[in-house]
């Protein structure tokens, strides 16, 4: 099968992927100016810190898992495939430091939640919507749902589990992205840029929508995928064309929110949402996603024209 060759475009693109996760990671890690760079003044100034100072040590977790990402990868490439027991136990730590790295956003939660009491029902309702469901899902879901795939990930049983996991797992990271990006832009077009920012501007129109109404059916249609799936005994039951579609998707979501700023942004256009997505997001090495989903769209129908030769 032409899957297997050395240098084939999935093999290409996930060790493209993989680079780009370690790489940024490292960035990130190296470069810490963004702790405290949104913080006000007097107990919010402390509570800025406190939580970014969590992320960090969550963030040395994430570089943990890189770095073993990378060395499984180009040790893959050199020498290919470890025995099934090596493999299962590098992708189980890998998904327990990813986990740990969520699990780091749970201070800001916590300390989300007193800040409610006094609120008004409005306001308390809003802040509930816009930032603690978001920060509840990705400090407490999210890890969680990792965690059990690990535990899944188990050489002497069967993959059904740990594929049904990997599923859910990666419909959560979708449902993620959707609260927390849409919550984004929601606070930026309250926070004073009003409606115009959006119809004065085609390209932020084009990005909210993607935002709020992309994210949001990708993620529904991930759950359908996977309620679908959920009942496949091996990878090879799996519609990998799909799965390519899907992670396609995704990324070209990243890819574009950043070409956006290359080629139409300026000062004027500078608002907490470029700040959030340029400047604050860990995760915007997913733009190099497409070059995995891609080579993915197509496997199916490679493998199909291999075994009829």
């Amino acid at each position: 099968m032409k899957d297997q060759k050395l240098y084939s475009p999935v093999k290409i693109g996930l060790l493209i992927v993989v680079a780009s996760y370690f790489l940024f990671t490292l960035h990130s890690l190296f470069t810490t100016q963004w702790i405290g760079e949104w913080n006000g003044t007097g107990s919010f100034y402390f509570f800025i810190y406190i939580t970014d100072i969590s992320a960090l040590v969550g963030l040395i977790f994430r570089f943990a898992a890189s770095l073993i990402a990378i060395a499984s990868v180009i040790f893959y490439f050199s020498k290919g495939l470890p025995s099934t027991e090596k493999t299962y136990k590098i992708l189980r730590w890998i998904l327990v430091f990813e986990a740990i790295y969520w699990l780091g956003l749970l201070t800001t939660t916590v300390m989300s939640i007193p800040g409610l009491i006094n609120e008004p029902v409005t306001s308390m309702l809003s802040s509930l919507a816009l930032n603690v469901i978001p920060l509840i899902v990705e400090s407490i879901v999210l890890p969680i749902s990792l965690l059990i795939l690990a535990w899944k990930l188990n050489p002497n049983k069967p993959l059904k589990q740990a594929i049904k996991w990997g599923l859910i797992t990666g419909t959560v990271c979708i449902f993620v992205f959707w609260l927390t990006n849409s919550s984004m832009w929601f606070v930026t077009l309250t926070s004073g840029k009003g409606t115009e920012y959006l119809t004065s501007y085609p390209e932020n129109l084009l990005s909210f929508i993607l935002t709020v109404f992309g994210l949001l059916a990708l993620a529904i249609y991930s759950a359908y995928f996977t309620k679908k799936s959920s009942g496949a005994e091996s990878l090879q039951e799996l519609n990998m064309k799909i799965i390519g579609a899907i992670v396609l998707a995704l990324g070209m979501y990243f890819l574009w929110n950043y070409l956006t700023w290359i080629f139409f942004g300026g000062d004027y256009l500078w608002s907490y949402w470029y700040a959030w997505f340029l400047g604050h997001n860990m995760d915007l090495w997913m733009l190099s996603l497409p070059l995995l989903g891609l080579p993915l769209l197509f496997t199916n129908r490679l493998s199909k024209e291999n075994n009829s030769k």
